[in-house]
């Protein structure tokens, strides 16, 4: 059965990490509000499934890169509030580096400036 196109896009291996120190560059949060703020931070293309935040957050925390203790939520419910530690603030400065020069690169390949000869 043909399956529909979507509009939703499919992170990368490892642009999760990316978008998580990002995220609590801000500031502490639990999961919950970490995935609805890449939600609408990218206008609604990504969204971050359970499936996929909280095994990244748990490979972040093993890292060293984050840290978390449980605290009350918005709602006053109890919940891990992740934070970025400085071995993680360093951490996020190589990973951008590292998506600047592969989206660089993509679009160097998407864009060329000449095509002659190839």
């Amino acid at each position: 059965m043909d399956r529909e196109p979507t509009s939703r896009v499919e992170l990368l291996q490892g642009t999760l990490d990316l978008l998580i120190l990002r995220t609590l560059l801000a500031g502490p949060s639990h999961g919950h509000a970490i995935a609805q703020h890449i939600q609408w931070a990218s206008e609604d293309v990504l969204q971050v499934e359970t499936g996929s935040l909280y095994p990244a957050l748990h490979r972040l925390e093993a890292k060293g890169w984050i840290e978390a203790d449980w605290d009350l939520s918005e709602k006053g419910k109890r919940a891990r509030f992740y934070r970025l530690t400085r071995l993680g603030r360093k951490q996020l400065v190589t990973e951008r580096s590292k998506w600047e020069t592969f989206s660089r690169a993509m679009g160097l390949v998407l864009n060329p400036v000449d095509e002659e000869g190839h």
